[in-house]
């Protein structure tokens, strides 16, 4: 499976009825309906388990693999929030096993469901794959990024970057490239259509649990947003439409850590227009949440 944020954060579907593909005429509840979107998403980057918190990712070798704040261990956890010596990961085939320092022993189910937590100090640890790979994910609540976060900045909401898309389904399976350089095959249900400024343009979304995932670039990408694109999630598809709104687009992980595995745009969603909704680059304005609502 490929990283993708965790619910909660940065996704709140807001769905807005009756939207015009053009020119649509927005009114005080759409604009109270973006702004809430907005709030959610810095509340969520502020959450003590979100990506901003990730410390570390280690990737497995068969056999014990030690991890704690000593430099002698396998995986080296942040000094100030592990303990020298907190345990060791045992794989063997694709079990997983924790082995605490004292020696208790904790099967560990790396499912994206219900993944099992293993805590070291401020320090929260999970097991993820990634194709034929098994990793840990280090989480550290005390993270110097989190407490650094001065918050989000958004282009002013514009009504004209809000689509009642058409969708043109055609599942298959397609491509998808992260920033490791390794490609998964994931579920595409077909092709979203929309209409700005009299052209036609496509994207190809994939599944993300009951909503539409999109992975996207345009043209501002160069200066006003985060360089490898941008993510967007709307709901399924409803008699042959679906609620695009670039206004909740968002940053992928890889924005704030270096430790995300994050998927890349297909080339089938390099958009030759600029997107000026949604969030900008991090460390664009440096406020809690910039919210322009052009009223």
């Amino acid at each position: 499976m490929i990283s993708r944020l965790p619910i909660g954060i940065g996704v709140l579907l807001v769905v807005v009825m009756g939207c015009n593909p053009n020119h649509q005429a927005a009114g005080p509840e759409y604009y109270k309906s973006v702004e809430a979107w907005q709030k959610h998403r810095v509340d969520g980057l502020r959450k003590p388990d979100s990506w901003l918190t990730l410390v570390g990712l280690f990737w497995l070798k068969p056999g014990v693999n030690t991890v704690g704040s000593g430099s002698s261990n396998d995986f080296v956890l942040p000094k100030s929030s592990a303990p020298e010596r907190a345990g060791a990961f045992q794989l063997n085939g694709e079990t997983v096993t924790y082995v605490s320092s004292d020696g208790k022993k904790l099967p560990v189910d790396y499912g994206e469901e219900h993944p099992t937590v293993v805590k070291a100090g401020t320090v929260s640890m999970t097991v993820i794959k990634r194709q034929d790979r098994l990793g840990v994910r280090a989480k550290d609540s005390e993270s110097p990024v989190l407490k650094n976060f001065k918050g989000s900045t958004f282009f002013p909401i514009d009504p004209e970057l809000h689509f009642s898309a058409r969708f043109l389904p055609d599942e298959k399976k397609i491509p998808i490239l992260n920033i490791l350089g390794k490609t998964e095959m994931e579920t595409s249900p077909g092709v979203v259509q929309f209409v700005y400024k009299g052209e036609n343009y496509k994207l190809q979304p994939i599944y993300e649990g009951k909503t539409l995932f999109f992975l996207f670039k345009d043209l501002t990408n160069k200066t006003e947003t985060y360089q490898a694109g941008r993510m967007l999630n709307t709901p399924l598809p409803a008699n042959g439409k679906v609620d695009l709104d670039f206004n909740r687009s968002y940053n992928p992980p890889c924005t704030y850590t270096p430790y995300a595995t994050c998927p890349l745009p297909p080339r089938e969603n390099i958009l030759p227009f600029a997107v000026k909704a949604g969030e900008k680059r991090y460390g664009s304005g440096h406020a809690e949440y910039q919210v322009s609502t052009g009223n």
